[in-house]
């Protein structure tokens, strides 16, 4: 089968198609036959070897890309209970692996999948695992009740736009931070207000929220810039590796790094099919193209996800 590797640091330009075995599932795997994989920043950010360099995983002469797969389960290991032939979508969390879902067959852990939405192309469904992951993982660790309210930065992104969407069906007030461009697009998710992108935000969302927000999702990574605008004793969840915003004024920061959980995956998938949670791709690419997608998701400023079609 092809499969795309890296050899980091190279880059993304450096991405290199191979002719490799199929991979067999083990205990409690089962095998994908791989229909549509989006391209993240962090897929660039593996070829980069900034993850290398951040301590997150072991220097590697080449690794495999891709963390988000939709596609049609082709064999099964012991003690998985999925049927062959089964739509999947399904998150490869694991940096350093040899071959993940950017390739013809990937293998996962059984409790990294979950039913693909209903009545949904798996191009669009196979932007949904890990972006709605970090959203919902980052709003799970900041526990708030609804009628509570948060900020949510980056909020026209992949991160960002489901952190709003998710909140809103939370029932949670949503404070939105987003290029005013893309002031409509936000609200369309469920902002109950925006807040212009490089505005000063402690000031601008104490006006919205006086005494200021419980939560902030940082989808943007602004750190202490939006900490400012959360109330005392709030709560913050920072996406990103690397050193942590202080905890200032009794504010609890949370490290949030996606994990795979079939569970939480299934809800995100329900709510896919009932038109609460909007997977947005920009592009799409045949496998052997991946090139020129990586370059893409490397220049920035996409409004939704580059996708590979094997």
């Amino acid at each position: 089968m092809r499969a795309l590797t890296a050899r980091p640091p190279a880059g993304p330009a450096a991405v290199e198609l191979v002719d490799v075995a199929p991979p067999e599932p083990g205990p409690g795997q089962l095998r994908v036959s791989v229909e549509a994989a989006a391209v993240n920043p962090v897929d660039v950010a593996v070829t980069t070897g900034v993850l290398v360099e951040l301590g997150l995983t072991p220097p590697r002469e080449r690794v495999g890309l891709g963390w988000d797969v939709a596609g049609t389960v082709d064999a099964v290991g012991p003690g998985v209970d999925v049927a062959v032939g089964a739509a999947v979508v399904g998150l490869a969390d694991l940096l350093g692996r040899p071959l993940k879902t950017h390739a013809e067959q990937v293998v996962l852990d059984a409790v990294a999948v979950a039913p693909a939405p209903r009545g949904v192309d798996p191009v669009p469904a196979a932007t949904v695992a890990l972006n709605g992951l970090t959203a919902a993982q980052a709003l799970a660790a900041l526990a708030l009740p609804a009628g509570a309210s948060v900020l949510v930065t980056g909020a026209a992104g992949a991160v960002g736009g489901f952190a709003v969407e998710i909140a809103h069906h939370r029932g949670l007030r949503v404070v939105a931070v987003a290029d005013p461009a893309d002031g409509d697009l936000v609200r369309g998710f469920g902002a109950d207000a925006v807040v212009p992108r490089g505005a000063d935000l402690a000031v601008a969302v104490r006006e919205l929220v006086p005494g200021g927000v419980d939560g902030l999702v940082d989808a943007a990574v602004l750190g202490a810039a939006a900490q400012e605008a959360v109330r005392n004793g709030g709560g913050q969840a920072h996406l990103a590796p690397g050193p942590l915003p202080p905890a200032l004024r009794g504010i609890a920061v949370h490290r949030v790094f996606v994990r795979a959980d079939a569970a939480r995956l299934a809800e995100l998938v329900e709510l896919v099919e009932r038109g609460g949670l909007t997977p947005r791709v920009a592009a799409t690419h045949p496998l052997s193209d991946a090139a020129a997608a990586y370059r893409r998701v490397a220049a920035g400023g996409l409004r939704g996800r580059v996708v590979l079609v094997p």
